[in-house]
C-alpha cells in the first residue's frame, strides 16, 4: 500500500505531469507532421524524379523543363531557409491553417511546411539510385508509369527511402524543440519555459536525456525496418 501511495504521489506531483504532457506533445509534433511529410513529400519527390530531363516517363519539352525547374526552385527554397526564419515567416499561413499560431497544433503547420520539401528531397535521390538500365528495362516491355513506378523503381528504392524517413523523423525532433521556444509545446517549451527561464538545470538535462531517448527509438526502429526489408 505504501508503494501504491508512492507512486500516485509520484505522478501527481506537477513537474511529473508537465514533463509527461511534454513527451506526447512532441510526439504529436513529430508524427503530425510526419505523415503528411511522407504523404505530399513523397509525391512531390516522385514528381520531381518523373519530370527530369534525363528520365524516360516524358517526352523532354520546354514545358515540362520549366515545370521541373519551377518545383526544384520551391523545393530548395523551403531546404534552404532556417526553420525559425520559416516558422516566423509564416505566422499568416498558420492562423489560416490552425485558428492560433500558438500551441501544438499551431506548431505542426511550420513543421509540415519545412519537412515537406526536405522528404521530397530525400524520395528523388533515392529513385535516382535506381538503375537506369531496370528501368529501360522494364519500358521497352511496355510497362506503363504507374507499372514502372509501383513494382521497379519503390521497391528498389524502399531501402533509401525508410532511411530517410528516419532522418527526416529525426530532424523533426530538432525542429519541434525549436518550435517549443515560440510557444510550440513540447519538450522544446518545456525546457525554455522550466529549464531556461527558471534556471532549473535539472529540467534542461531531463530534457535532453529525453530528446536522446526519443532519437534513439527513431533510429532503431529505421535500422530495423531496413534490415527487414533488405532480406525480402
Amino acid at each position: 500500500m505504501e508503494y501504491m501511495n508512492n507512486f500516485t504521489n509520484f505522478i501527481s506531483d506537477p513537474l511529473i505531469m508537465q514533463i509527461f504532457i511534454a513527451i506526447l506533445e512532441t510526439f504529436e509534433l513529430i508524427l503530425i507532421p510526419g505523415f503528411f511529410a511522407i504523404l505530399l513529400g513523397g509525391l512531390l519527390g516522385l514528381i520531381l524524379f518523373m519530370l527530369r530531363p534525363d528520365q524516360l516517363f516524358y517526352p523532354n519539352s520546354s514545358s515540362k523543363l520549366y515545370f521541373y525547374k519551377f518545383l526544384d526552385f520551391i523545393v530548395n527554397t523551403g531546404r534552404s531557409l532556417p526553420f525559425i526564419i520559416l516558422m516566423i515567416a509564416i505566422l499568416p499561413f498558420t492562423r489560416f491553417i490552425a485558428g492560433t499560431t500558438i500551441g501544438t497544433l499551431a506548431a505542426c503547420v511550420p513543421l509540415t511546411v519545412a519537412a515537406v520539401p526536405f522528404m521530397a528531397r530525400i524520395v528523388e535521390n533515392a529513385c535516382l539510385n535506381v538503375s537506369h538500365g531496370v528501368i529501360e528495362a522494364a519500358n521497352s516491355m511496355g510497362a506503363s508509369t504507374k507499372q514502372i513506378l509501383w513494382y521497379v523503381i519503390l521497391p528498389e528504392s524502399r531501402i533509401n527511402i525508410i532511411n530517410g524517413i528516419g532522418i527526416m523523423l529525426i530532424a523533426l525532433v530538432g525542429y519541434s524543440s525549436m518550435a517549443g521556444t515560440l510557444a510550440g509545446g513540447g519538450l522544446g517549451a518545456l525546457a525554455f519555459n522550466y529549464g531556461y527561464q527558471r534556471f532549473d538545470n535539472k529540467i534542461i538535462l531531463i530534457t535532453v536525456l529525453l530528446i536522446l531517448l526519443i532519437v534513439q527509438i527513431l533510429q532503431y526502429m529505421t535500422n530495423y525496418l531496413c534490415k527487414y526489408y533488405s532480406h525480402k
